[in-house]
C-alpha cells in the first residue's frame, strides 16, 4: 500500500466526496496539513480547510503535498491522478481507522477505503478505487482500477471486476462472479452471474437495461 511521503495532503475537489476522504486522513493521524483545490471559485472552505483555485498547477507548491483526487467520476479521477504523477507528486492510499483489513490485501495507489469497510485476505484492489461506507470486499476478490464499490455493497469471495465499474449502493454479489470493465450496477441489485458486457445492470438478479 502506498504510504504518505510528506506532512501535508492536498484533496482535488472540495465536495462531498471531499469531505469524506479529509475525514478518512484526519482519522490516520499523519498529516499535519489539509487543503483542498477546486475549480468552483464559490467553494471557500471544505470542512474548515482551505480551498484554493487556480494556482495549484506549479510544480514548487504541489511537490510539498501529498495529492488525492477526490471526485467520483473515474475517468476524471484517473486523469487527475495521471497529471499529479507527471508532476512528480506522490499519490497516497487513505484507508480509516475504523476499516478492516486484513493484512495479505494489496490496495493501490489513490485508493480509499472508508469507514467500516472491511476487505478480506488476499483481496486485491487496484488504483484510484473508491471502497465506500460500510462496503465488503470478500477474500481472493479482485477489484479493477477506478471502480466504486459503493456504501453498503457485498462483493462475496473471488468475485473479479474490470476497470472503471461502480457497484451501487447495497449491491450484493456473489461468489466467483466475473464483472466487466465500465459496468454500473445499480443500487440494490443481486448479481448471480457473469456480466461481461459494458453497460447498467438492475433488478433482482441483475439484467443489463
Amino acid at each position: 500500500m502506498e504510504r504518505n511521503k510528506n506532512t501535508g495532503l492536498l484533496i482535488i475537489g472540495a465536495g462531498g466526496h471531499g469531505k469524506v476522504v479529509a475525514d478518512v486522513a484526519e482519522t490516520m493521524g499523519c498529516y499535519e496539513t489539509i487543503i483542498f483545490a477546486d475549480d468552483d471559485a464559490g467553494i471557500q472552505s471544505c470542512l474548515g480547510y482551505p480551498v484554493f483555485h487556480g494556482k495549484l498547477t506549479e510544480d514548487e507548491f504541489l511537490r510539498r503535498y501529498d495529492v488525492f483526487a477526490a471526485v467520483g467520476n473515474s475517468a476524471a479521477r484517473k486523469r487527475l491522478m495521471e497529471a499529479a504523477e507527471e508532476k512528480g507528486c506522490f499519490i497516497p492510499t487513505l484507508i480509516h481507522r475504523s476499516a478492516v483489513v486484513a493484512s495479505t490485501v494489496q490496495i493501490g495507489k489513490g485508493t480509499v477505503v472508508m469507514a467500516g469497510a472491511v476487505v478480506n485476505p488476499d483481496a486485491k484492489i487496484g488504483k484510484g478505487c473508491i471502497l465506500n461506507t460500510a462496503s465488503s470486499v470478500d477474500h481472493d476478490c479482485a477489484i479493477g482500477d477506478y471502480c466504486h464499490i459503493s456504501v453498503g455493497a457485498h462483493l462475496a469471495g473471488t468475485v473479479k471486476t474490470g476497470e472503471h465499474t461502480w457497484i451501487g449502493a447495497g449491491v450484493c454479489v456473489n461468489n466467483n462472479i466475473e464483472i466487466g470493465s465500465h459496468c454500473m450496477i445499480g443500487s440494490g441489485a443481486a448479481v448471480v452471474k457473469n456480466l461481461l458486457q459494458a453497460g447498467t445492470y438492475v433488478g433482482v438478479p441483475a439484467r443489463m437495461l
